[in-house]
């Protein structure tokens, strides 16, 4: 039966990489990568010769009508991202609800993804969280973050390098300089770091030590 398979890849150890998921990218007819070049490496690496497809943010909407299509004549199709778990913070999303809509049958590989290891070691309480994922850019963003200011949950956020001064900057303004914060890079990588502390604390020693690699940051919530 014709199915969609969606497929985590490594946040960064190839080690990581499921046998699982290396049969599937084998077997399946085609395989959505947000990045051909990218996802070329890793398929070299695990000598996967399945033919790629160009599926990312930018093309995605134009692009799922022709995919269901091709789905629904027999095809067996897996979607991956650069790293992690499609549709978590990734493409993945309008292409798994049309296939849904459309009556075929989706499965998601267990696998990796950023920020479950960043939340459970963080130190922070994870009984409770809640996901955030990218902040908004410049609308909405002053909006969010004066409704988080109230969450109680501990809190995770992704942020690219050059953007987290001014991220912790405007956690502090709206969170205040004492809540903890844990902010992970280049997790499963030789040089992962985890950096704990105050968001004063942490604010400084990024300022110090300018961030590379992409960061999950993990934030107490409000009262913990």
């Amino acid at each position: 039966m014709s199915k969609l398979y969606i497929v985590p890849t490594p946040i960064g150890n190839l080690k990581d990489m499921t046998f699982r998921a290396v049969e599937v990218l084998k077997d399946v007819d085609l395989i959505l990568a947000e990045d051909t070049r990218t996802s070329g490496k890793l398929l070299k690496h695990f000598e996967i010769n399945t033919h790629m497809q160009s599926h990312h943010m930018h093309n995605e909407h134009k692009t799922v009508d022709a995919i269901v299509q091709r789905i629904k004549s027999g095809q067996q199709v897996a979607l991956i991202s650069d790293a992690g778990t499609p549709a978590i913070s990734d493409p993945g999303f309008l292409l798994t609800r049309a296939c849904i809509e459309n009556g075929i049958e989706v499965e998601c590989l267990p696998g990796a993804t950023a920020f479950v290891p960043a939340l459970v070691n963080s130190g922070l309480p994870n009984d409770k969280f809640v996901f955030e994922g990218f902040l908004p850019v410049k609308k909405g963003r002053q909006t969010r973050l004066q409704l988080l200011a109230e969450e109680t949950r501990t809190m995770v956020f992704y942020e690219s390098p050059h953007k987290l001064l001014k991220t912790l900057g405007n956690f502090i303004e709206y969170f205040s300089e004492n809540r903890q914060v844990c902010i992970s890079r280049e997790l499963s990588k030789l040089h992962e770091e985890n950096v704990r502390g105050t968001l004063k604390k942490v604010l400084s020693h990024f300022e110090q030590y300018p961030p590379k690699g992409e960061l999950v940051i993990v934030v107490a919530g409000k009262g913990k």
